[in-house]
């Protein structure tokens, strides 16, 4: 049980500079006993709202330096604070707010919201074992409008999907990466630095002059998941969900217009998903 969406701001100031975090946070804790199931004890259970003060708080004391280590913090605290806990998972996701620029000075105190994909994180410990943390983008999406196609599939008697070479590859990426046990990473360093936003992107559309032929989305989500492997090695697992978006041509011969893939509409449903995990050997015979 625990306490989802605790949506609040974190504010940081540094003489007339400000610095923004906005979060939700959901926290689940499991108890030694069951017994405020099984029997309506209760003497164990911490409120929810107790577990809502104590976010705000750790926020309050520590700040928010990371979001995995926002999480952690989450974590360690119930760990060391309750004995009845032994086990409790936190999810942070942060609301994108950036700086603004006017002619390209940063602005000391004003944001803007850019909806360029949400970052979140989990971090999740068991009593006596290893604390694991997380992290990913979701809601992040992604659209080409060539180099894109489908062909050589199995056909039967219900398939009425004709091959195409060059369409528009569209969909909503959610892609979350496992850092293994925690260690002392710099967080903020391996998704700034090592930017594996930008690996999804470079992956996802190819070289900016000619891109990358795409034979079919699952061809795409494994190049996303073998980029972000062989160049941020502190990532160990990786899961990337793709949830297609289709568009239609618009057929205009009614209206005496050829219309060459300029007009065209989104199919709203159904959609198509394809989901793959890819792990480095080693970790996952561990």
């Amino acid at each position: 049980y625990g306490k989802n969406t605790i949506k609040f701001l974190r504010l940081h100031r540094e003489g007339k500079k400000h610095f923004v975090k906005e979060v939700e946070v959901c926290t689940h804790l499991r108890l030694t006993s069951a017994q405020e199931y099984l029997d309506g004890n209760n003497s164990l259970v911490i409120p929810t709202d107790t577990i809502k003060n104590i976010v705000l708080v750790l926020a309050k004391k520590n700040g928010i330096p990371t979001l995995e280590q926002f999480a952690i913090d989450i974590c360690k605290h119930f760990m060391t604070t309750f004995s009845q806990v032994v086990y409790v998972k936190t999810y942070v996701q942060e609301v994108p707010w950036q700086r603004l620029h006017e002619n390209g000075v940063p602005h000391i105190h004003s944001f803007i919201c850019v909806p360029d994909g949400i970052r979140f994180c989990e971090a999740e410990q068991c009593r006596n074992g290893p604390l694991l943390v997380f992290a990913g983008i979701k809601d992040l999406k992604l659209m080409k409008t060539t180099q894109s196609g489908f062909e050589g599939f199995y056909k039967n008697e219900h398939t009425t999907l004709p091959e195409r070479n060059d369409r528009i590859l569209c969909g909503e990426l959610f892609c979350k990466w496992s850092y293994g046990e925690c260690r002392n990473f710099d967080f903020d360093c391996i998704w700034y630095t090592n930017k594996i936003r930008e690996c999804i992107l470079e992956a996802f559309s190819g070289p900016p002059d000619c891109g990358e032929y795409s034979p079919s989305y699952q061809k795409t989500v494994n190049r996303i998941q073998m980029l972000v492997l062989s160049k941020v090695s502190q990532v160990q697992v990786i899961e990337v969900i793709l949830n297609n978006i289709f568009y239609d041509v618009v057929d205009m011969k009614n209206l005496g217009l050829t219309n060459d893939k300029e007009v065209l509409v989104p199919v709203e449903t159904p959609y198509g998903s394809c989901t793959c995990t890819l792990g480095r050997k080693k970790f996952l015979e561990a």
